[in-house]
């Protein structure tokens, strides 16, 4: 890749991100009624991302053996300090730690 294609690279990327940021302040001004079907959609579309990062997180886990026993307790884990505390930063990042820990130092091999 030569320069010219580097700089038109990044300012595309650029334009795509300026675009999708500023976009809904367009579509959707301050005073406009927004419609039902997008009022929906930001109700639903949480709880839908976060099966689809469950799912892509335990696609490879291997739940016929003992592989898949830190991917267990670091669920377990989120759902009851999500349960407990009910805040979403905590719940994630304490599982991810603890998944850490446990790989790298509790189930190595």
């Amino acid at each position: 890749m030569n320069d010219t294609q580097r700089i038109i690279t990044v300012a595309v990327i650029a334009l795509a991100t300026a675009i999708t940021r500023f976009l809904p302040f367009i579509v959707f001004p301050e005073g406009k009624k927004v419609p039902a079907v997008i009022m929906r959609l930001g109700k639903i579309l949480p709880y839908a991302i976060i099966g689809l990062l469950v799912v892509y997180c335990l696609k490879d886990a291997v739940f016929t053996s003992f592989h898949a026993l830190p991917e267990l307790i670091s669920i377990a884990v989120v759902v009851l300090l999500q349960k407990w505390k009910k805040n979403m930063y905590l719940s994630m990042i304490s599982g991810t730690v603890l998944y850490m820990v446990l790989v790298q130092l509790v189930f190595k091999g």
